[in-house]
């Protein structure tokens, strides 16, 4: 698997990657994370998570963790998600990911084409810029990795829904059992929870 490009669009700049997990689900929170990675850091594996399996996911967090200058994981919750909707919440959760990096960034770049400005740190969006940029990618796997482990625990309080399988997509399992059962606490009552037209045959 190739590897993304660079991982700083500038160079000897701590650099920070923005990426979010979870805008598309029913239920769950939404997550975020931060990564400012050494500009000499490089992995085959490394790409936008999407792309990777979950064991390859797995394998990459520690590494990332460990590795990275800075890192730092956002969550923005079902209930703040239906106040403020799911663009603000994901720009949100970005920002409370920078909030937890160790090292403050001299520059900001995210995934996709919406964010607002953080402090007076500059920043650019790029469109399927996890595949592009590894500080991106790495952010997409920590965010991605960190959501999943968190549905995962919810999982157990409510197995009907299968989130184990789904994560909170819309799955045609998952929407069964919101008929069947009704919405749970952790569902995002702002969404069309009942909307077959969403339903992914997964």
């Amino acid at each position: 698997m190739k590897s993304p490009l660079a991982v700083c669009n500038m160079p000897g700049i701590n650099e920070a990657g923005c990426d979010e997990a979870g805008r598309g689900c029913l239920a769950g929170d939404v997550y975020a994370a931060a990564v400012i990675l050494p500009d000499d850091f490089t992995h085959p594996l490394l790409n936008d998570s999407k792309q990777l399996t979950e064991k390859q996911r797995d394998t990459l967090r520690p590494i990332i963790e460990r590795e990275a200058v800075a890192w730092g994981v956002g969550i923005v919750t079902a209930a703040e998600i239906d106040k403020i909707n799911i663009l603000n919440a994901s720009i949100l959760a970005m920002h409370r990911a920078l909030d937890l990096l160790q090292v403050r960034p001299q520059a900001i770049i995210v995934d996709g084409n919406r964010f607002r400005q953080y402090g007076d740190i500059p920043f650019r969006t790029f469109v399927k810029g996890d595949g592009r940029f590894a500080n991106i990618a790495a952010a997409s796997v920590l965010a991605k990795t960190h959501r999943d482990e968190a549905m995962m625990r919810i999982h157990q309080q409510y197995p009907m829904y299968h989130w184990d399988d789904n994560k909170g997509y819309p799955t045609r399992a998952h929407r069964q059992a919101i008929a069947e059962f009704g919405p749970s606490p952790f569902h995002r009552m702002s969404f069309r929870l009942l909307d077959t037209q969403l339903t992914l045959d997964l």
